[in-house]
């Protein structure tokens, strides 16, 4: 028997190369994955094009589903450049909008539906080793994944006693096409490769990680 056999898993940014790695290790490990992405795309697994910075389509989608067992909060994005002075608020809300407000919206429709069903479940976000500490040109996105961290101990706080679980990894320099186009110098053994981080997901998602409440996990391999 698999470790999530009959566990009903929801992984956000399932278009992109982390959610599409989380997913895929949650369906070859038994579960039953619903992929969600703003963008149409295929997968070993049923997704469904969603707009998470839409609420109210959020919770319709979510109480669509017969339950949900694991929620892991994979979409979000980069982007640097500007100093914190000359921040649009274009750039501001995109972060904020990419990085917090999809995981939000996600743990509003998912958190009623864990708790109706009063057998707990984990849910795992992906914060930064970057948002530790505040850097140069990259305000806007420390920003958000530093609400992320702070978010995952508030929500891990209010739902421990509910059986829930709640925290979040956070990755380095994670090993992609883009990161290597955009750093070609750089020493790709050093990274970590989106398979190798998505097994940490998987374990904070397991039985094995019961007692783990608000943690945030460091994956940043030899970087």
């Amino acid at each position: 028997m698999n470790e999530f056999d009959n566990k009903v898993v929801v992984v956000s940014g399932t278009a992109g190369v982390l959610g599409e790695a989380v997913g895929r290790a949650f369906h070859e490990s038994g579960a039953t994955v619903i992929g969600i992405d703003v963008i149409a795309h295929s997968a070993p697994f049923n997704t469904l094009e969603l707009d998470l910075l839409d609420l109210t389509q959020t919770k319709q989608a979510i109480a669509s589903l017969s339950s949900v067992n694991i929620l892991a909060n994979i979409a979000g994005g980069f982007t640097m450049g500007e100093t914190v002075a000359e921040t649009t608020d274009e750039t501001w809300d995109y972060m904020m909008n990419l990085n917090v407000r999809t995981m939000l919206n996600l743990v509003r429709a998912v958190v009623p539906v864990m708790r109706a069903s009063g057998e707990g479940g984990k849910i795992v976000n992906i914060g930064a080793q970057g948002a530790l500490h505040g850097i140069a040109r990259m305000g806007p996105y420390v920003a958000s994944k530093s609400v992320v961290i702070r978010t995952t101990e508030s929500l891990a706080g209010e739902l421990k006693h509910d059986g829930i679980n709640v925290n979040c990894v956070l990755p380095s320099i994670i090993d992609t096409a883009r990161n290597r186009q955009d750093m070609p110098n750089a020493d790709f053994s050093k990274w970590v490769s989106p398979d190798a981080l998505a097994q940490v997901v998987l374990f904070l998602a397991s039985a094995g990680a019961d007692p783990i409440h608000g943690a945030a996990i460091p994956v940043t391999g030899l970087v």
